[in-house]
């Protein structure tokens, strides 16, 4: 049995807390918040001890989930690491890459698994699309919601087309060669909606929408190659292939059997933990997929408009 502990119990925090309940060869000790009024309304709620400080928390498990604003991602994963605490931290690993490059040298040091929290490559339909996509030639995401008023001590890229930066580099198998990008601030002080142009050097170009002030929500990803047409609705994990066969259009719905991504990944965590295994998203897929977005924000401060 594993003893384990979540870190924020925020909104996403708290399904985390829910999920390691239901899993086996798991005991979820306790949890921890610094608003303590939340905290106490989700350890009644679940059943799970309220932990008072953070340091009697990590006294008691070999394990945590890290679910708080990216700002203090690098502070607290850094104290767990140092602990010898095996850890997954939600997306983005960290707000800049020195941190990300130090939190990966040090888990390494310690020789204690550092899992990044990129649901949606736990998707059924992005397992699905996966097997179906050779060589893209355009590929097209948008990634619309409404504001919810979480996230936003990071911009839209950081917060929301990090999930799809991730998937990209995942199936374009070539080097990045030109990023145009243009955003603004909305509602907040960061970059609420953002437009990138991404061309590879192998040709693929990638167009990616992502907005956190949208009236209707939208989670989707198209993928044209050579015959073929892919398209997937992240949320509804419906897959749709069309192909074209001596100038004839064949559509056909891919069979994705529904998934709540969020429990695939916490279950591959625990997998990681009794095995000692790599994660399927290592320390280091999570700063690749930094790397891009901080280079989209460098661009998009180039092109912002006052």
């Amino acid at each position: 049995m594993i003893n384990v502990g979540v870190i924020g119990v925020g909104y996403l925090g708290k399904y985390h807390v829910k999920i390691y309940k239901e899993l086996n060869n798991i005991k979820l000790v306790g949890i921890y918040d610094k608003d303590k009024n939340k905290a106490e309304k989700i350890a009644k709620e679940f059943n799970v001890i309220s932990f008072p400080s953070l340091d009697e928390l990590l006294s008691e498990v070999s394990a945590v989930s890290i679910v708080i604003p990216a700002t203090y991602h690098f502070e607290i994963a850094k104290k767990c690491i140092e602990k010898g605490l095996d850890v997954f931290i939600e997306k983005p690993i960290t707000a800049n890459l020195y941190e990300a490059e130090e939190l990966i040298r040090l888990a390494e040091r310690k020789n204690v698994i550092l899992q990044v929290g990129h649901s949606e490559r736990f998707n059924a339909g992005v397992i699905a699309l996966m097997k179906e996509v050779k060589n893209p030639r355009f590929i097209e995401v948008h990634r619309l919601c409404s504001f919810k008023g979480r996230g936003i001590d990071v911009d839209v890229i950081l917060d929301l087309m990090i999930h799809d930066i991730d998937i990209l580099i995942n199936i374009v198998d070539s080097e990045i060669e030109n990023i145009d990008a243009i955003g603004v601030p909305v509602i907040t002080n960061k970059i609420d909606i953002a437009n990138v142009r991404i061309r590879f050097k192998n040709g693929c170009i990638a167009n990616l929408t992502a907005s956190r002030v949208s009236l209707n929500p939208m989670r989707k990803i198209r993928i044209f190659q050579k015959y073929s047409y892919l398209s997937l609705d992240y949320a509804l994990q419906k897959l749709t292939k069309v192909n074209i066969v001596r100038n004839q259009i064949i559509k056909e719905e891919i069979n994705v059997v529904a998934n709540e991504p969020l429990k695939n990944e916490l279950e591959h965590f625990r997998d990681c933990l009794i095995k000692r295994k790599k994660p399927k998203i290592s320390g280091e897929d999570g700063k690749k997929a930094l790397a891009i977005a901080i280079k989209i924000l460098d661009e998009i401060e180039k092109n912002l408009i006052e």
